[in-house]
């Protein structure tokens, strides 16, 4: 069983590799040039920070929409052949909230990725869900989310793997850590989920992902009904089009750092 005080020494990390979906992508913080941030390049900056001569590198294979076994066909190999010193290992989202999955399922699948992806690189940091509590469109999937999310802690203990706890991570609750499709986060959001990541691997973060957001005025029904009318007519309907015409957003979309880079 891992040891959950176990400390990860940021100067042993000159290497990092991404993998998995819109989440690793960064969708919801949008960047220069139409690209997008997100919270492992974020996580990326805190690690070169630490490195001397800035020798760290640094890729992101993640692309938005893929299934756990697109991500274990296309980006496992690659992370495997990089070898990095740590690989960010999130995958999963995208199958559980597809209707009539099976969480223990997709958890059997993706503990063979990460026994495939432990024998091969440094360290591999999982990731667990999201409470789901607070997304109206996600939130009657809150059972499956916490019983994957279960499994993933479970198998990070039989292979050793630090974990970044999402579903702990309470300052993701409000929703100005969401972008308005309220199924990415927002670049605040992401900055909140890569300090956390830091805190994992042991690092000195400059602020704490759980600080208190600021307080703001309550927003009373109306104002709360005209937005969800908004969100389904500009980001419910388009979503549920793309599934029934079995099309996905990350159709067409390259991993967008798909070697080992200085930053």
């Amino acid at each position: 069983m891992a040891d959950d005080s176990r400390s990860f020494k940021a100067g042993t990390i000159g290497s990092y590799a991404a993998i998995g979906d819109s989440f690793t992508e960064g969708v919801g913080d949008p960047g220069p040039g139409g690209a997008f941030i997100g919270w492992a390049d974020r996580l990326a900056v805190l690690l070169d920070d630490r490195v001397p001569e800035h020798t760290f590198r640094y890729a992101n294979l993640a692309v938005r929409g893929k299934l756990l076994d697109q991500i274990v066909a296309d980006q496992v190999p690659r992370a495997k052949e990089l070898a990095p010193d740590l690989v960010s290992f999130c995958a999963g989202g995208n199958d559980i909230i597809r209707p009539g999955s099976d969480p223990d399922d997709v958890a059997e699948r993706f503990e063979k990725a990460v026994a495939e992806l432990t024998s091969a690189v440094g360290t591999v940091l999982v990731t667990t869900g999201f409470d789901t509590r607070g997304v109206p469109v996600l939130r009657h999937m809150r059972g499956k989310v916490a019983t994957y999310s279960a499994h993933v802690r479970a198998i990070a203990d039989r292979y050793g793997c630090p974990v970044l706890d999402l579903w702990s991570l309470k300052s993701v609750q409000d929703r100005r850590a969401w972008d308005p499709d309220r199924l990415h986060l927002s670049p605040e959001g992401h900055t909140r989920v890569a300090l956390r990541a830091g805190q994992v691997l042991g690092l000195e973060i400059p602020a704490d992902p759980d600080q208190p957001w600021p307080p703001q005025p309550l927003r009373g029904t109306l104002e709360a009904r005209r937005d969800n009318i908004q969100w389904a007519r500009e980001h419910l309907v388009p979503w549920i089009g793309r599934r029934l015409r079995g099309e996905s957003s990350g159709d067409h979309v390259e991993a967008k750092r798909p070697d080992l880079l200085p930053l």
